[in-house]
């Protein structure tokens, strides 16, 4: 995992030089989008490490080793765990990190087996005045987190780990499901694993490829416990003696202790039902050796109440027998009788079929056959996030070796039509269903570190040089600050932080949470209970477009979510696009890059959208929100969450937009778009919105995209006048830390500040306390209310204040001036 989410982050201060297929130029190029990640059942379990928010364990206390107390895992990021301790309530201050292989970690009851004290922490004391009684509360019906995770050999490790190359399976024969062989790991692609038969030692042309979560592979040992004969299959039986075989599999059982892997692996695959076909049934099926049409099949054999046997239909006199495949109920590409004709599918008649009309009944008449009920299939469904020109990465049916780029070109209910592009060899469009572990989402090859086969006319990077240049050192940003201090709680080594901090958590869409103004809450139902994990980046690029295409106006959010070209960047630049009316409008958007800043993300930005903090973010909310803004009408949570709390600390204001719009023109290739940066207009903070929650009035966002076009006109001009407020406009600098020109104001000269510890570590209460000290105790209750702390009140400038602050010029200057005092203590006594 640790691999996965850093492919695509090259290390820092390095220039790499490479040839690269760039998905994000080809879906601009294409106008295509990106099939969503929740779509990808498989690929979401195979990133799950076994433990889930909510499961609670016994964690040695940091201020004394000798203690432990419970805590909660908050979420999961590859071997690290954010917890925080029972008894801190909703307090996600108090959050830590703690890295599986290195913290003093144990499941529930392990203090009490092992004599061990649990004592509440000293932070919380207060909180818990009986102990006894708060645990026997907390841990009333409470989950674990799993013993066999936290100790032992597979503590820390990923369960896709544990199938390393030389590790031993058994797969079913896809011919005769009664037989089985070992096979061995020869690869491990992100659970894409390339198996070999046991016996076969560097012969491939037999190896198969298949995902490890694939109904007919099994752990060693499985065809014995359910009386199935280990037999190799009938293409490579030839290529040695009965004796050998035989010897081979002594080999294997003597070394099945130490390459076998452990068999809760295979706890996520899917349940195979009982099934009601019966022998001679017809039906129409897809040929899984090429899945490129439909046609009649057969029930040649069933052997037990879970497997049976296909046969597709060949009438040609001179083949015995057509292809026969393996099958089960939940089995893709099989269908009732007809299921083409009512879907408006073309039925390729059997090989040898007099005519190219084909009519079942006289089919069934001429073969003396039935048709298999429609009770025998199971249902199918069309909700799972697909769309027609959605882009995907898919396994080559002809060659299983080869992963290309595919676009979704027909959909019915739960089966997709794609179109490979890129193939070594031109492949005709394949039938997969949407459960099927041979599509992945776009960007899985490159984060396995896999040759993904591009278009032939795809747009690639030649000679792309990617140089990394460190950031300059900012002491006075409140996030790297946080970052450092995030990573000094870690108990692991630097280079476990590195191998994961680029890693997201799921991201959870809470859909009982309060959706705002500018979300349609109907649409926001309709998204994927969740996205990823995986690249930071990635991830919450996608989140983002699903939030803009949820909204009642996607030009409106977009603009809301924009990077202000004034603003201190701390992230990375994403563009992201939206539709609305016709227009296209594209804008940079901020993300973060590492996984301990996504939580804090996704709340800012809640709050920008003017929606609850928790509707989306690494928390899924199960009954109650802790925000309780199910009970808040629009007034009052505009009041607590709206434009007044939206122009918090760490916000600075901008005064314009790089939201860039263009028209398109139906049926005529895109051209290169103009830039054209539109105003954005400042609404007034004070303004109360009356109408109903979840309303698309009331947030100026008609009369904004209404006018966008004459806007436009007149961006020129705009773009002058930007250049004229620059200069006039007048702001304490961060970057220099400066206090201002005596010829741009007159201040008195106070006595130099002597601080008795570092603003750096100052509570929102510390920070009141010191400006009750001063002339400005009037505006202590702002910052009360506005929960500033050291950190950000160390990021305060003359237009930040005034514009969060509401205050005028006067108030303003006194407020920076005591402000500038403490960055100057602070440089003189801590910065270094």
């Amino acid at each position: 995992l640790n691999q996965k989410c850093l492919a695509s982050v090259p290390d820092a201060g390095s220039s790499v030089e490479e040839m690269e297929f760039n998905w994000d130029e080809y879906l601009e190029d294409t106008g295509a989008t990106a099939a969503p990640h929740g779509s990808f059942k498989h690929v979401d379990t195979s990133l799950q490490n076994g433990f889930a928010p909510g499961m609670k364990l016994e964690v040695a206390v940091k201020s004394d080793q000798n203690t432990y107390w419970v805590a909660t895992i908050i979420t999961t990021c590859g071997q690290l765990l954010l917890l925080r301790y029972d008894g801190c309530g909703e307090d996600r201050t108090a959050d830590f990190w703690c890295d599986i292989l290195t913290a003093d970690l144990h499941p529930i009851g392990w203090c009490q087996q092992n004599n061990k004290l649990l004592k509440v922490p000293e932070g919380i004391k207060d909180k818990i005045p009986d102990q006894e009684e708060f645990l026997q509360r907390v841990l009333k019906g409470a989950c674990s987190a799993p013993a066999n995770l936290l100790e032992g050999l597979h503590r820390g490790k990923n369960p896709l780990d544990l199938i390393a190359p030389g590790s031993r399976l058994e797969l079913q024969n896809i011919r005769d499901s009664l037989e089985a062989w070992v096979v061995t790991v020869v690869d491990n692609v992100g659970g894409r694993l390339r198996l070999r038969y046991e016996g076969l030692e560097d012969l491939d042309k037999f190896d198969q490829w298949l995902f490890y979560l694939d109904p007919f592979l099994h752990q060693v040992g499985w065809a014995a416990q359910h009386g199935y004969s280990l037999q190799p299959p009938l293409a490579i039986r030839s290529l040695r003696s009965e004796a050998d075989w035989q010897e081979i599999l002594k080999k294997v059982k003597e070394e099945e202790e130490e390459s076998s892997v452990p068999t809760d692996l295979f706890k996520d695959k899917p349940v195979i039902g009982v099934h009601s076909f019966s022998e001679g049934m017809k039906l129409e099926a897809v040929d899984p050796m090429a899945p490129f049409v439909i046609s009649p099949a057969t029930v040649l054999k069933v052997y037990n109440d879970k497997y049976f046997l296909i046969e597709m239909d060949d009438l040609r006199a001179e083949r015995a027998s057509g292809q026969r495949y393996v099958c089960h109920v939940g089995s893709a590409g099989i269908f009732p009788v007809q299921w083409s004709l009512k879907n408006g599918l073309h039925l390729s008649p059997p090989p040898g079929y007099p005519g190219q009309d084909f009519d079942w009944a006289d089919y069934l008449k001429q073969c003396g056959a039935e048709a298999a009920p429609q009770s025998c299939f199971p249902l199918l469904t069309s909700d799972h996030g697909f769309k027609e020109n959605m882009k995907l990465e898919a396994v080559n049916p002809v060659d299983p070796e080869e992963v290309c780029v595919a676009t979704v070109t027909k959909l019915k209910d739960s089966y997709l039509w794609l179109q490979l592009e890129g193939s070594k060899k031109p492949v005709l469009e394949c039938i997969v269903s949407v459960e099927s572990m041979n599509i992945f989402p776009v960007g899985w090859c490159e984060t396995n570190g896999y040759q993904l086969r591009p278009p032939r006319k795809a747009i690639v990077n030649k000679q792309k040089k990617i140089a990394v240049v460190q950031p300059e050192k900012q002491i006075l940003s409140s996030r790297t600050v946080h970052d450092g201090l995030k990573n000094q709680e870690l108990n692991s080594s630097d280079s476990v932080v590195i191998n994961v901090k680029y890693c997201c958590p799921k991201i959870y869409f809470n859909h009982r949470c309060f959706s705002g103004p500018y979300l349609n809450k109907g649409r926001i139902a309709e998204l994927p209970q969740s996205v990823g994990p995986g690249n930071c980046v990635l991830v919450l690029k996608e989140v983002l477009t699903l939030l803009i295409n949820a909204a009642y106006k996607p030009s409106r959010v977009l603009r809301e979510l924009q990077l202000d070209e004034e603003a201190a960047w701390h992230g990375h630049g994403e563009t992201l696009k939206a539709k609305y009316k016709g227009k296209s409008y594209r804008a940079t958007v901020e993300v973060v890059r590492t996984a301990d800043r996504v939580a804090d993300f996704c709340r800012k930005t809640c709050i920008k959208l003017e929606c609850c903090p928790n509707l989306f973010g690494p928390q899924m909310v199960l009954d109650k929100c802790s925000e309780n803004c199910s009970v808040l009408t629009k007034t009052k949570y505009t009041h607590y969450y709206g434009k007044r709390k939206n122009k918090r600390i760490g916000r600075p204001p901008g005064g314009h937009s790089n939201l860039e719009v263009a028209l398109k023109k139906p049926n005529k290739r895109r051209k290169r778009r103009k830039h054209f940066f539109v105003h954005k207009k400042k609404r007034s903070s004070t303004s109360v919105d009356n109408t109903p929650a979840g309303s698309p009035q009331g947030s100026g966002a008609e009369e904004e995209d209404d006018q966008d076009e004459s806007e436009l006109s007149h961006s020129l001009a705009q773009e002058r006048d930007k250049r004229k407020r620059k200069l006039r406009t007048f702001s304490f600098s961060d970057d220099e830390n400066k206090p201002p020109s005596p010829k741009d104001i007159k201040m008195e000269v106070a006595e130099k500040l002597q601080l008795d510890s570092n603003p750096l570590e100052w509570s929102v209460a510390d920070v009141v306390r010191f400006l009750k000290s001063t002339d400005c105790a009037p505006l202590a209750r702002i910052f009360l209310d506005q929960e500033i702390d050291g950190q950000a009140l160390l990021l305060l400038t003359l237009p930040t204040v005034q514009e969060c602050m509401d205050l005028k010029l006067g108030p303003a200057i006194k407020l920076c001036h005591h402000i500038e005092r403490v960055k100057l203590a602070f440089y003189q006594q801590f910065a270094n």
